[in-house]
């Protein structure tokens, strides 16, 4: 064959060995467990940093200037800071938050370790049961608090007319009227809320405890206390840990049930720090003021969750 012909032919047979396009390789490459992770994480990720993460950086940006509604913003540095650690209701506004949080997701983990224990049983309408539980945790916030408002109204609600019907009581108290009052209301309001959360996830940790240790438990001599103590509660605890810092995160930063129910009075009694945020910025146009406020709440609700994981390790 002579040389010309044959150089004619060595881009055909060059385009010949080379490995055609096929979409199976980009298959594989899609199907491997690290891309493909990263590929369903991906999009949740920029939706946090669409609609989160822009507000959480200008809200840190505000908190460094003096910025009131319709006015310039003038650099402070930390002058915001200085200002609220003057500021006794910010203080009070604390202590309520950590009251708050601290009660209320007690009272949720003790009386949803009930709930679980109780709907773990074998009785008659027990479907329909755990659907009710369900209610309080299903019902939209602002909508349940207002009916909460009703039930606690000083004149015509539910709780002071059974007082008053019953005899217990001449007079009901104003469960929203007075600072002692107005904490315990919260709180309570705020416990029957998250009741169900804790009942059902502490429920799904019941039903994975093999039937096992609770037999051997028995032919040792446990009774219905020691089984509890020895095999129900200890396999439980990760499962409580677990509930128990999201109820922490979410019971710290509530605000509609607060805002709605009491305002964060009288007297800024149940104040918390959402709240109180949410007044100077909105309420006094103080947007420099109010984003220190909000971007404080960071570093306690991190103190609460390193003293609760201390806790946790410690027992």
């Amino acid at each position: 064959m002579s040389p010309v012909v044959e150089i004619s032919r060595a881009p055909a047979l060059e385009a010949g060995a080379r490995r055609p396009f096929r979409l199976g390789g980009l298959r594989e490459f899609v199907e491997r467990e690290s891309v493909f992770s990263w590929l369903m994480v991906t999009p949740p990720v920029l939706f946090l940093l669409a609609f989160l993460g822009y507000p959480f950086f200008y809200g840190v940006y505000l908190s460094f200037f003096r910025r009131e509604v319709a006015g310039p913003a003038t650099f402070v540095g930390l002058g915001n800071f200085v200002t609220l650690a003057n500021d006794p209701i910010f203080w009070q506004s604390v202590g309520n938050t950590v009251k708050f949080t601290g009660v209320a997701t007690l009272l949720k983990a003790t009386g949803g370790l009930g709930m679980a224990l109780v709907m773990n049983q074998n009785f008659r309408l027990k479907a329909i049961t755990r659907a009710l539980l369900l209610l309080p945790f299903i019902v939209p916030t602002v909508l349940s608090t207002v009916a909460w408002q009703w039930i606690l109204d000083p004149g015509m609600g539910l709780f002071n007319r059974l007082l008053m019907v019953s005899g217990l009581a001449t007079t009901g108290p104003s469960w929203l009227g007075t600072p002692t009052m107005a904490m315990v209301s919260i709180i309570m309001v705020n416990t029957w809320r998250g009741l169900p959360f804790f009942g059902i996830s502490i429920l799904a940790g019941l039903q994975t405890i093999p039937l096992e240790l609770h037999e051997s438990a028995t032919i040792d001599g446990a009774g219905t206390w020691g089984r509890f103590r020895h095999v129900t509660l200890p396999s439980l605890l990760p499962v409580i840990f677990i509930v128990t810092t999201f109820s922490v995160i979410i019971t710290f930063f509530d605000f509609q049930l607060v805002y709605v129910l009491t305002g964060g009075g009288p007297a800024n009694s149940t104040h918390l720090m959402a709240t109180y945020a949410y007044s100077l910025s909105m309420g006094a146009g103080q947007l420099g003021l109010g984003s220190a406020v909000a971007l404080s709440m960071v570093p306690v609700l991190g103190l609460l969750l390193v003293l609760l994981t201390w806790y946790v390790r410690k027992d």
